[in-house]
């Protein structure tokens, strides 16, 4: 049995083939992935169907969000089970309910904000959900801002700017919030995750991550995405900087990391741009990329694109890959 965590207490095989779809159907770019109460796991893609839903097995539900959505890019699930689907193409932020009926937008249909403008929205990226139920929106690829919104859809605040200073950012790509209502902030092209009050204070950062792109705080941990190298060719094949999935402490300290050139020559993963964690502690890891830089890729069945899906079961007393 192949494990992919480099951790001597910690062990995760991949569930091969898990998520079957209709005949016909593929995955395609998964950008963020959710799950809900009751462990049913929404694929939250940029195919011809975006929103995806399976049981913790794997086996089809239904779909929706046909013709709703121009470019998936984050989901958050509530405590009651509502969705938040952010919409980069679209530069919204739509609550929904778990079959697809839209309960509140945030941002202007195919109306983007002024470039950099610090306004809500220029392709926002993720929201994250307070114990009160206000909501946190990153924002994004074309702003460099958090905004805070009450549960009923009005801006209370905004923070941040361009920049590699604390309470700066380049690239805000994804966010979450804990019980004591302090934000994790991915802010991936400066390589770190920063932390804040509830009201935007800078209380510190992260390091030691690699263009950190997915991030979920979940069962006491946070999993953290990252992409590993870019568009530059140099590094592309150096170890220890990705693509894998890092969990780490609430404080942040590392605590095992996944994938990070551990089969053969080559990572697990692409691109892990969004994760998600069920009650049984197993990893939902959905990507975007279909091939690395230099071609490579994981096939999980060949229905699917290479790397779109993951589920990563934890095994116990597992035989480690290093």
């Amino acid at each position: 049995m192949t494990t992919l965590l480099a951790d001597d207490d910690i062990g995760y095989r991949v569930a091969e083939g898990w998520g079957r779809l209709p005949d016909g159907w593929r995955f395609h770019e998964v950008a963020a992935v959710g799950v809900d109460s009751q462990d049913r796991v929404y694929v939250f893609n940029r195919g011809a169907h975006p929103m995806i839903v399976f049981d913790r097995d794997g086996n089809f539900l239904r779909s929706w969000g046909e013709g709703l959505f121009s470019k998936p890019h984050g989901l958050h699930v509530g405590p009651d089970d509502c969705l938040y689907c952010t919409d980069d193409g679209d530069h919204t932020v739509r609550k929904m309910t778990p079959d697809g009926r839209v309960l509140l937008t945030l941002g202007v249909p195919g109306k983007p904000a002024p470039f950099m403008s610090g306004q809500p929205f220029h392709r926002c990226t993720h929201t994250a959900l307070s114990q009160q139920g206000d909501i946190y929106v990153a924002d994004g690829y074309s702003n460099a801002r958090v905004h805070k919104y009450s549960p009923d859809g009005k801006l209370l605040a905004s923070w941040g700017e361009p920049g590699t200073g604390p309470g700066q950012f380049n690239i805000v790509h994804n966010i979450c919030c804990d019980a004591d209502g302090t934000i994790y902030v991915a802010d991936r092209e400066n390589h770190r995750v920063q932390v804040f009050d509830e009201n935007g204070a800078y209380a510190g950062q992260w390091n030691n991550l690699h263009r950190p792109c997915a991030l979920c705080l979940a069962r006491g941990r946070f999993y953290v995405g990252e992409l590993g190298p870019g568009a530059q060719f140099s590094n592309r094949d150096w170890p220890g900087i990705g693509p894998r999935l890092s969990i780490m402490d609430r404080g942040g300290k590392l605590v095992a990391r996944l994938g990070d050139k551990t089969l053969g020559d080559r990572s697990a993963f692409t691109s892990p741009h969004g994760v998600a964690v069920d009650s049984t502690g197993a990893i939902y890891v959905g990507e975007v990329a279909r091939t690395t830089l230099t071609g490579r890729g994981v096939k999980l069945d060949p229905d699917h694109d290479p790397v779109c899906l993951q589920k990563l079961i934890p095994v116990p007393n597992p035989e480690i890959v290093r």
